[in-house]
């Protein structure tokens, strides 16, 4: 075999002079190179169509909304003139669906930190700890989001005094909170999965260079655990966006909400299916490239570990 051949089906030779073939893999070759654009390619045409699907059936349904209503304003003008409200809300106040992207935002960020120490503590050597991070993360991992909302909606008070002074606490404050609970128990189980996955040996060789536990959980474990812990992470972000319109239950001003309100306004049923298919569109528009840049992390992270 010439050596051309040898190094590229990886044939060598032991020092008993008899022939070991190892697995054929090219990392980061022209293969890898090929296989994600394609991988590209088609996760964009798959974005494309779905976008082609989704206006087609919205100016379907507009028109035939058009058909069955009266005559007067059209569904695009009702579009128009209610857009601003139901992206930004009421005028001078905070809601919409930038409230909906808030309180995703505010939510995955208060159950990243507390869902992080959550995870360490189920890995903990104390037992007490862990037994104690186990069952938190099993209570509000397995419990319904719609009635943690609802808990937490009636548990925490209205308004507050501080200094003599009463400051009203904002429903959507009190669901960002309890939305951040979940989210806490499903980082707690990222955080714990990952760490395991580190090889005990790591922990042993960093033992025998006297590092303490916590050396080598920060400054070993963890550094590797990040790239095995973003792609559930952005795809539990992608979750907890899709479930934000559960706040409206609750009586919230989000985008749900103030289309509901738009709809009243308008009295006219026909514009229902419309509307509520535009305010989805914006849901898509904003977690679909999400979940596509979650996909390619997952290929990307499977191949280099």
């Amino acid at each position: 075999m010439t050596g051309n051949i040898k190094d590229r089906f990886f044939l060598n030779r032991s020092h008993t002079d008899l022939p070991v073939i190892k697995p054929f893999v090219l990392a980061n070759g022209p293969g890898w190179q090929i296989e994600n654009m394609v991988g590209l390619a088609r996760n964009r045409s798959v974005g494309l169509a779905l976008i082609l699907i989704l206006s087609s059936w919205l100016m379907i349904d507009a028109a035939y909304a058009q058909i069955q209503g009266d005559a007067g304003q059209t569904i695009f003008q009702t579009l128009v003139k209610w857009t601003p409200l139901m992206f930004w809300g009421p005028e001078g106040e905070f809601g919409g669906f930038i409230l909906n992207i808030a309180v995703s935002f505010i939510s995955m960020a208060l159950g990243t930190f507390l869902g992080l120490w959550l995870g360490i503590g189920q890995v903990s050597k104390n037992s007490i700890i862990r037994r104690v991070s186990w069952s938190v993360t099993q209570l509000f991992r397995n419990s319904p989001w719609l009635v943690l909302l609802f808990y937490f909606m009636l548990l925490l008070p209205f308004s507050v005094k501080i200094g003599g002074q009463q400051i009203d606490i904002p429903g959507w404050t009190k669901a960002t909170f309890a939305l951040s609970l979940p989210i806490m128990a499903n980082v707690s189980e990222i955080v714990r999965g990952a760490i395991t996955s580190i090889p005990t040996a790591q922990w042993e060789s960093a033992e025998s260079l006297a590092f303490s536990r916590t050396q080598t959980l920060w400054k070993i474990i963890l550094p590797q655990c990040i790239k095995r812990m973003i792609p559930p992470w952005m795809n539990w972000y992608c979750i907890l966006t899709m479930s934000t319109p559960l706040i409206s239950i609750l009586g919230v001003n989000d985008g749900m909400t103030l289309t509901q309100n738009a709809l009243a306004a308008e009295g006219r049923s026909e514009f229902l299916i419309p509307m509520y298919l535009w305010l989805m569109a914006w849901f898509f528009a904003y977690s679909y490239p999400i979940a596509s840049l979650t996909r390619r992390l997952e290929q990307r992270y499977a191949i280099e570990t």
